[in-house]
């Protein structure tokens, strides 16, 4: 393998995006290699204890380390300028991996009650077994995670924005908080992106990726990313190995080209939302829209100060509840009904339903997640199509 010199001094964000991470094999191809397999081979027993007590020094077993899922996690901590990144079988299997590397009976997360309801589901229903407790938060109310981290604590978790409310959390402000609380704080980044918000530079430890969204974004391969610093990742790396949520090679390579496009089609993707959500705000079948790019979301701008775009995820309500809002989702014709977001097509999906089925009634109405509740994902449609499609879905 030979090395192309993937942080090179000097090169630019985009360009890291494509070029970062990249090893060449003997045959200099082009396009990075899919090494599509489980071994590797030694020429020597010696060799082979030689790489086992060096750990490291050079690929053994795919489950450990595996050439074309190193060059993503090169190419995301990259531009991320994280000194580490590790690939996951999916978004959840990297939030959950974060949140128990490292975790011990006694230990307490505190976390805001948006978010995705599996992330919800880890926290409340499965770490508890653990022997780890939680405290919930209103995450928009800094006087909250005051009191929550008033007491020490091992971790906060946090979306922002928040699935699907887009709620914007004052990140700085909670990392100074966590930090006085003993806290490490993991920020999953999926909604804004990598290209609209930097964690890290706002004060968080630990990045989470659901690489699914909009990494890959067509909707072809499922995948996760932790983002840390080399502590960290001393206690994450025995625990991915030992436990093996390790993403394929396959599904790596479609995820390290997707990075390649990913500037310019979440920054197409979010010029095209801020059209779409100044048209539903004025729609007399629409209410409660958010879209952080819009004066009227209560934290926009907070949203202007941590984020350099507002992203293609847009809320909103149809008035008249669930049957209203079924009515229209059946009467699109391009928008396309899924659970899923960030991909090039766009996708809609009524949360209290799927996304947030399992979530009891009682906290979705908390959060705001209401029978009329849809979550629009933009996508590289022509933005005009859109606006007609949601037109004429919304019409009597």
């Amino acid at each position: 393998m030979v090395d192309f010199g993937s942080r090179r001094p000097g090169l630019k964000p985009q360009s890291l995006m494509v070029h970062a991470g990249t090893t060449r094999s003997q045959a200099e191809e082009t396009s990075e290699a899919i090494f599509m397999t489980s071994g590797f081979v030694y020429k020597t027993a010696e060799e082979a204890e030689s790489a086992f007590v060096n750990e490291g020094s050079r690929y053994v077993y795919s489950r450990f380390r595996n050439p074309t899922i190193a060059m993503f996690e090169e190419r995301l901590a990259a531009y991320e300028g994280a000194p580490r990144c590790f690939a996951t079988t999916t978004g959840m299997s990297a939030v959950f991996a974060a949140l128990v590397a490292d975790l011990k009976v006694g230990d307490r997360i505190v976390a805001p009650h948006a978010m995705f309801g599996s992330c919800l589901h880890i926290i409340k229903n499965i770490l508890p077994n653990y022997g780890a407790a939680y405290t919930m938060v209103e995450g928009t109310d800094l006087g909250e995670w005051k009191a929550a981290l008033a007491t020490p604590a091992k971790y906060v978790f946090l979306e922002s924005p928040a699935n699907p409310t887009l709620d914007i959390i004052d990140i700085p402000a909670v990392a100074e908080l966590a930090h006085a609380a003993g806290a490490k704080l993991i920020v999953d980044n999926v909604f804004a992106t990598p290209i609209f918000q930097k964690p890290f530079k706002l004060g968080a430890d630990i990045v989470v990726y659901s690489a699914t969204k909009h990494i890959d974004g067509q909707g072809r391969a499922l995948g996760g990313a932790i983002l840390c610093d080399d502590e960290f990742a001393a206690k994450l790396h025995p625990f991915l190995r030992h436990t093996g949520p390790t993403i394929s090679p396959f599904n790596a390579w479609l995820l390290l080209k997707g990075l390649e496009t990913l500037d310019l089609r979440v920054k197409a993707q979010s010029t095209s939302a801020g059209r779409i959500a100044a048209f539903l705000e004025g729609h007399d079948k629409i209410e409660g829209l958010r879209y952080p790019g819009l004066a009227s979301h209560p934290q926009h701008e907070l949203a202007a100060r941590q984020m350099t775009g507002f992203g293609n995820l847009i809320a909103f309500d149809v008035k008249g509840g669930k049957s209203a809002a079924f009515a229209a989702l059946n009467r699109l014709g391009l928008i396309l009904i899924s659970n899923n977001l960030g991909d090039s097509k766009s996708l809609i999906t009524h949360p209290a339903t799927t996304t947030h089925a399992k979530v009891p009634e009682d906290d979705k109405l908390r959060v705001g997640i209401r029978a009329g509740t849809v979550r629009l994902s933009v996508g590289l449609e022509d933005t005009d199509d859109l606006i007609d499609d949601l037109a004429g879905a919304l019409a009597d």
